[in-house]
């Protein structure tokens, strides 16, 4: 296998980490909690998940032969917090995973030195990729900081728990030695 094809590969798992991340924290909100944020100049986890949506709707859609900043995007209005329900923010959340993630896994090794162009900026299919690989880990990080200031002691923990990397080391240790 090339080196291409196991980029892309990985990528793809790793974007799904990336969504799984989002996912769970999504799971541990309220219909309030999404609706939170600290200061005018913060956004809420609903503003969040719409301008993340509407990037990855707007980048991946035909993205191989159209500029990846559509027409029909309004990205100002993607920072309005007027999703309804955490229903609806689901809903928006997927519909932008979907699109991305099937234009992702419908490349192929040889795509990956392809241009492209967002906002008329010339970049390689792979750069495109890494683009928003930083974007979206960027945004879900906002969005799972959130959550844990607004769940506390409640928050579930996403990743191994603090003073537990031992355990968790001892527990896995075949794992990593195969």
């Amino acid at each position: 296998m090339d080196a291409a094809t196991i980029y892309l590969e990985i990528v793809q798992k790793r974007f799904n980490s990336v969504k799984k991340l989002g996912d769970s924290t999504i799971s541990q909100l309220s219909e309030e909690d999404i609706h939170w944020k600290l200061n005018d100049a913060s956004n809420s986890m609903a503003v969040i998940v719409k301008h993340v949506s509407g990037n990855m709707v707007s980048r991946w859609t035909d993205f191989l032969t159209t500029d990846g900043e559509k027409s029909y995007r309004n990205r100002d209005r993607e920072f309005e917090d007027d999703i309804s329900s955490k229903q609806e923010l689901r809903n928006t959340w997927e519909k932008g995973w979907l699109v991305f993630l099937d234009a992702l896994s419908d490349l192929k090794a040889e795509d990956l030195l392809n241009e492209i162009t967002i906002r008329g900026e010339k970049h390689t299919v792979l750069e495109a990729i890494e683009r928003q690989m930083s974007h979206y880990s960027y945004h879900v990080g906002q969005m799972v900081y959130i959550g844990k200031q607004l769940k506390g002691d409640e928050w579930g923990n996403l990743s191994i728990p603090r003073g537990e990397s031992q355990k968790y080391l001892h527990e896995n240790l075949e794992k990593y030695q195969s």
